[in-house]
């Protein structure tokens, strides 16, 4: 189903990625001449039209998932880019911008509380601290109660990130050797993680015994 009238040959943004061309999209490496000359046809932008940055949009989300203030700030990089390669208003693009990020929303393609909930699974993974996610999340314009929302609707906690993220870092009971000696470093780079300094000294100090399951 179309969302709006589109100009002939434009993709249909319910068909992301089956034409999106890769010049729309993050530039790969070539090899030999091919690389040089893709290289020497990328210098200068193509000037920017409604079909062509609608084409970027659907080249990014077929790759990407972001949340609508990062999305919005790609296309406007985009934009900038171009216009400024062809001596032209950026803000004259603002209209088409607005536009592309509305169609985005509405196709369900952005969606801020189903972005942020991701990245808090993904990144307590990772053992990130709620602290550290929380800015993370800001940084990208999500509003606080989504982040809010997000963090509680997820059952790992501080406590369990913490350890987690001690082991990718091999941190405290972890490490092999020089436990003692590295005890300060490793409490600095737990706190620094977004960790408490008693949940930091907790895990630094305890044994593998005491990881959750």
């Amino acid at each position: 189903m179309t969302l709006y009238p589109m100009e002939s040959g434009e993709q249909d943004w319910t068909n992301l990625g089956s034409n999106a061309s890769d010049d729309d999209a993050l530039e790969s490496g070539d090899d030999g001449s091919m690389r040089d000359a893709k290289r020497a046809k990328r210098r200068l932008p193509r000037k920017m039209t409604e079909k062509r940055l609608h084409n970027i949009a659907l080249a990014y989300l077929d790759r990407y998932e972001a949340s609508e203030a990062g999305f919005r700030a790609v296309l406007e990089r985009r934009v900038y880019k171009a216009a400024r390669a062809h001596k032209e208003d950026p803000s004259a693009f603002q209209p088409m911008v607005d536009a592309e990020v509305e169609k985005a929303v509405s196709a369900g393609f952005i969606n801020n509380k189903r972005f942020a909930e991701n990245q808090v699974y993904q990144q307590r993974g990772r053992g990130a601290s709620a602290r550290a996610i929380q800015a993370r999340l800001k940084a990208k314009g999500v509003a606080d109660d989504l982040i809010d929302h997000a963090l509680e609707s997820d059952e790992r906690d501080d406590h369990a990130a913490a350890w987690r993220y001690a082991r990718r870092r091999r941190l405290g009971p972890y490490r092999s050797k020089g436990r003692a000696e590295k005890r300060e470093r490793d409490m600095a780079a737990l706190c620094r993680a977004g960790f408490g300094f008693s949940l930091a000294a907790k895990v630094i100090d305890g044994s593998l015994e005491d990881e959750p399951c």
